[in-house]
């Protein structure tokens, strides 16, 4: 089962449009579009062992081609040790360094790739901090289409050689992510290529969303009571969040499920969420001179701030910035006492569950998911 329409909304004002066409910002107001799909129901999950198990519940019609390699349906693993640590009742990791690509941006360019390819259009672009650069080249050599990707200078060296290693054309760029974006932009302008950089474009949110429904699965169609989730560009977050109010709104789940305190994790040297967050901001003014090792988190203006922040209040979450000692030492202590291979995004994520206790986002008998978004292979060399 597929799904049979959907059509596309702006996340700030009225537009809407049909959905099944080549789309990117809102023409009105230059915001975000997002996916509105006719409800199904939660029988319409099937047992496929990634995540077009939720296909019913994704933009895709009968007869398109899946451009998959196997994504999602990740591990969540319950660690008690950092449950004690955290002083809450039960404490989850969810593993996306175990997708394809090795981390979370798997499953969204996974989505995109499959929209292009069934749109026909001549090649993708993006512009990378790292892991989505090496997602998009993947996926554009299981689609066959040409692919270019920007990249600053400072991305580590092992995520560098995978881009290269799937056969796309790899840009490197004096700057950050920001100096990328503007590259990726002049470039698909002139090239026709369809730009899937964060948010600028709808359907990268459609496979994120995926997290939050296997969350819900994995944990026998419940939710937990927050959720940590290190935040560059936001899309994780926001594509979760969308998830859990679909569910409710398709009768997934019970209409008076509690939803989720979302949690946004970020580095103490590129933190434009945490900041317009404690100022009460609606958006995020762009962090100067970001500087973090964690290179999915040196995003200093992510153009999904907007939606991110409002995902924050609408669940009555938080923000955290944390250091660079205490990220080193957090993703050390998840890899040599769980196996899982963290990400530095995964350490700084369980350094901010260790925090939501004395914040007062939780009481001592929370059930805690914080996730891992990538792997830390692509850090050592």
């Amino acid at each position: 089962m597929t799904s049979a329409a959907w059509t596309l909304h702006c996340t700030a004002c009225a537009y809407t449009a049909p959905g099944d066409r080549l789309a990117s910002l809102c023409p009105d107001c230059g915001q975000p579009l997002s996916v509105r799909l006719a409800p199904v129901p939660r029988s319409s999950v099937t047992t496929a062992p990634d995540m077009w198990r939720y296909a019913a519940a994704m933009p895709i019609r009968d007869g398109e081609t899946r451009v998959s390699l196997g994504e999602g349906m990740t591990p969540l693993a319950e660690l008690p040790m950092f449950a004690t640590a955290a002083d809450v009742a039960r404490l989850w990791v969810k593993d996306e360094g175990l997708n394809p690509t090795a981390s979370f941006k798997a499953r969204g360019l996974c989505m995109a790739v499959t929209r292009a390819k069934a749109l026909g259009l001549p090649g993708v672009c993006v512009p990378t901090a790292g892991n989505a650069g090496i997602a998009l080249s993947a996926y554009a050599a299981a689609a066959r289409m040409p692919a270019r990707i920007y990249a600053p200078r400072t991305t580590p060296p092992p995520i560098l050689g995978s881009i290269r290693a799937f056969g796309a054309e790899l840009e490197l760029v004096d700057g950050h992510i920001g100096d990328a974006g503007k590259l990726t932009m002049q470039f698909a302008k002139e090239s026709g290529y369809f730009n899937v950089a964060t948010v600028r474009e709808p359907y990268r949110v459609e496979g994120m969303k995926t997290m939050g429904y296997e969350i819900a699965e994995q944990l026998g169609w419940t939710l937990p009571d927050a959720i940590v989730y290190p935040t560059g560009g936001g899309e994780g977050t926001i594509g979760i969040w969308k998830a859990f109010g679909e569910m409710i709104s398709w009768g997934w789940l019970p209409a008076d499920t509690k939803l989720p305190k979302m949690v946004v994790a970020q580095a103490a040297g590129c933190a434009p969420i945490v900041r317009a967050f404690a100022a009460g901001e609606e958006k995020a003014t762009p962090w100067e001179n970001p500087v973090t090792h964690a290179s999915g988190l040196r995003v200093p203006g992510p153009l999904g701030d907007r939606w991110t922040l409002r995902t924050l209040r609408e669940s009555k979450g938080g923000a955290f910035a944390i250091d660079e000692d205490t990220i080193r030492a957090s993703t050390f202590k998840l890899a040599s006492t769980s196996g899982i291979d963290a990400a530095p995004e995964g350490g700084c994520g369980l350094a901010v569950a260790m925090r939501l206790r004395e914040a007062g986002l939780v009481g001592p008998d929370a059930r805690v998911v914080v996730f891992n978004t990538g792997s830390g292979a692509s850090y050592r060399w």
